[in-house]
């Protein structure tokens, strides 16, 4: 698990795929060894960019309360998901990172069967936290939720390496 981590930590510009000798970009990078909980919850990274991670997830019916949608927890799971890889994205050289707080205001429901996508966002991007909020929505566009979550950056060089 540790191993995993400073794994998805490395920098897109010192991280080499083995096969090919050249850089990955980021969504290959955060695709291509995915966080164990995320692959549970189904989560599929969309796209990645250091500004901006969207990714999407079907609501299966053991993600669900009842009646039959999406349990709040779930919902939570997936934009701490989204936060941290944001975070993750732009971590310095060595650097690691936790979430110490998080809020969500939930504003709809999602039924099992349907689709939420995820975009998360920083609201702020310091050396020692950073600020995401996230956006879930059903693939149609209805809002279900707007997360907001602290993550602790811990470690690394000083240098950021993906601005």
């Amino acid at each position: 698990m540790i191993d995993l981590f400073k794994r998805l930590t490395e920098t897109a510009t010192r991280r080499m795929d083995k096969m090919q000798g050249v850089p990955m970009d980021l969504l290959t990078r955060l695709t291509k060894e995915p966080l164990p909980f995320a692959t549970f919850l189904g989560i599929k990274i969309v796209s990645a960019v250091p500004d901006k991670i969207v990714a999407e997830m079907t609501v299966r019916d053991d993600l669900c309360t009842r009646p039959a949608v999406v349990h709040g927890g779930a919902v939570m799971a997936f934009a701490d998901t989204l936060g941290a890889l944001g975070t993750i994205a732009n971590l310095r050289d060595g650097g690691r990172t936790a979430t110490i707080e998080s809020k969500t205001n939930f504003i709809s429901a999602a039924p099992v069967g349907s689709l939420i996508v995820g975009e998360t966002t920083p609201l702020h991007r310091g050396r020692r936290t950073m600020v995401w909020q996230t956006r879930v929505t059903t693939a149609d566009g209805k809002l279900v939720a707007v997360v907001t979550q602290t993550q602790l950056v811990a470690g690394g060089s000083e240098q950021r390496s993906v601005p």
